[in-house]
């Protein structure tokens, strides 16, 4: 039982430090607002009228549509890069502290998971907010089907960002990977296109893309439109954040 206790009070002082280093960094607080906001207004502005004219949306609002792939955005960028306190801790010594501390590495793996989900939560709720304010309303169902999913992509991307940075030495050498990996996933996933409307290659890729499964898994849960089956999606969204989270926490277990 005391074992117990630790491990969960370790699980809580990990995600209360992952998100207050979230919440007091103010440029990620306004990047958060401004990033979406721009997506919203260039993307949806410049491309609504021509793309609410498409049978592949479903007689969705182009609006409505880019909305729950923007979220998933926020979820990629934001849940990924949080690998990046693994790198700070490692340089600054911390890492070392929390590896030998009487808790289990999977602890420590949770924590920080829960942290960026955390964190990703945070910023959804802005873009929902961001939506709202610009005619996209989501009904209170929609919101609830929404919340969980948010949280399982998160953990999953999470996961991913922790096991590639406890590979990374420099600050430098994870952001090269980063950058390499996030844009062509989200470009991928369908965030501002109907999938549908891919085709070759591309449509291979598009299937490949793990994002590709959150993303329209959100968009169903937001307004019931999706080119692939929502149990489908749902299912690979499971798995790959079940294995993510299996192999962060073997990345982990391995550092000495």
């Amino acid at each position: 039982m005391t074992d117990m206790k630790n491990e969960l009070m370790g699980v809580y002082a990990v995600w209360l430090r992952e998100f207050k280093r979230f919440y007091r960094d103010r440029g990620s607080l306004l990047g958060s607002i401004a990033r979406p906001l721009m997506w919203f207004l260039i993307i949806g502005g410049g491309m609504g009228a021509s793309m609410s004219a498409s049978s592949a949306l479903a007689g969705a609002d182009y609006f409505a549509f880019i909305a729950p792939g923007i979220i998933g955005m926020t979820i990629l960028f934001t849940s990924l890069f949080q690998g990046v306190s693994v790198i700070w801790d490692r340089e600054f010594g911390f890492l070392k502290e929390m590896l030998v501390a009487p808790v289990s590495r999977t602890t420590i793996v949770i924590g920080k998971a829960l942290g960026g989900a955390t964190a990703s939560l945070f910023q959804c709720v802005i873009i929902v907010a961001v939506a709202y304010a610009i005619g996209v309303h989501f009904s209170a169902a929609a919101l609830l089907a929404m919340l969980p999913l948010i949280i399982i992509i998160s953990v999953g991307f999470t996961s991913m960002g922790l096991t590639i940075a406890s590979f990374m030495d420099t600050m430098e050498g994870f952001n090269v990977i980063m950058n390499f990996i996030v844009m062509p996933m989200f470009l991928l996933s369908g965030a501002l296109f109907p999938i549908s409307a891919t085709g070759g290659i591309m449509s291979t890729a598009v299937y490949l893309d793990p994002m590709t499964y959150g993303v329209e898994a959100l968009r169903y849960a937001a307004i019931g439109v999706s080119s692939i089956d929502p149990m489908l999606s749902l299912s690979v969204v499971f798995a790959f954040t079940a294995l993510m989270a299996v192999v962060a926490t073997v990345s982990f277990s391995r550092r000495k």
